[in-house]
């Protein structure tokens, strides 16, 4: 990769971290459900009017739109909410890598390696270390919501697969269209439209900040750099960044919002990115056989996306 595209890569990877931060932030101005809408809200507009006709069959827009905007999304803001650290969510999402290659296998038959196997082992331990971190100095309500938000992902990651977009960019701003409507009903049913309103006529600078970073910062800008650069690198050279989003998560959520990083913490942030980063191993193709298109790594068909 050039310098310019590494770069690009590692200011993906901050800003994707950072906005784990920022929707702690957001969560201080909006009700979780209600803000997941507005963001996705606020991504799919005016963008969806930009960036032409979906590129994929609307079966697949709606699944990925349900698991990942309405299911991950939704249940990451409340786990958020009920008390779980920005930063800690930004390292336990990464568990998403080892529920897409547990569905792959379920779902698509693949037969992982042994490499593949010890990878997810060690994820699963970081799991375990983290729990152990959270349940000493917080509820663990809010880690199990994350750790069912990684799920979904997964499940995201199987249906982006299978979808194949070809455009990243245009792929997550249909996406982003689908949860908008099902976001504001259950935040209505279940945060109330008092609640609702009162947060709305509230708005301040902050608070519209925050909207506007997840919105057009997470979702349009690191997609659409994302996108670009998977179109001019294999995913096996682009897709290891992904790892840097839990040390700016955790990082940013250090320095502006004095989340401690205890010595469990770390011990459970590197069994994570280790394990992630072994989960995430494509074994090589045979020499004899010609290699035609980039590995890839479970997250997606287009090697993933690490995003909050």
């Amino acid at each position: 990769m050039r310098p310019a595209h590494v770069c690009l890569a590692v200011l993906v990877a901050a800003v994707w971290g950072v906005n784990f931060t920022v929707i702690e932030v957001g969560l201080d101005h909006f009700p979780p459900l209600l803000f997941s809408a507005l963001r996705f809200l606020v991504a799919a507009l005016p963008a969806v009017f930009l960036v032409g006709p979906p590129k994929v069959a609307w079966k697949w827009i709606v699944g990925v739109g349900l698991a990942l905007g309405v299911a991950k999304f939704g249940l990451l803001f409340i786990g958020m909410d009920a008390g779980m650290p920005g930063g800690l969510s930004s390292l336990v999402l990464q568990i998403q890598a080892v529920f897409t290659a547990l569905f792959a296998v379920v779902l698509l038959g693949e037969r992982p390696t042994r490499v593949r196997v010890a990878g997810m082992a060690v994820a699963l331990a970081g799991i375990g270390v983290a729990a152990v971190d959270e349940g000493a100095s917080g509820p663990l309500t809010g880690f199990a919501l994350v750790v069912a938000a990684a799920a979904c992902w997964g499940v995201s990651n199987i249906l982006t697969r299978k979808a194949s977009p070809p455009d990243a960019l245009n792929f997550m701003i249909w996406v982003s269209t689908v949860p908008v409507l099902p976001l504001l009903a259950l935040s209505l049913l279940l945060e109330g439209g008092s609640a609702d309103l009162a947060a709305l006529r509230s708005l301040d600078w902050a608070g519209a900040g925050t909207v506007l970073y997840v919105a057009w910062g997470a979702t349009v800008f690191g997609f659409g750099a994302w996108g670009w650069l998977l179109r001019r690198h294999p995913a096996s050279t682009v897709a290891p960044f992904s790892l840097l989003v839990p040390v700016f998560g955790m990082t940013s959520a250090a320095l502006f919002l004095g989340e401690s990083i205890t010595p469990l913490r770390w011990c459970a942030a590197a069994l994570l990115v280790g394990g992630v980063a072994l989960t995430s191993v494509t074994p090589r193709r045979p020499s004899a056989v010609p290699v035609t298109e980039p590995a890839r790594l479970p997250g997606s068909r287009s090697g993933g996306s690490p995003v909050g």
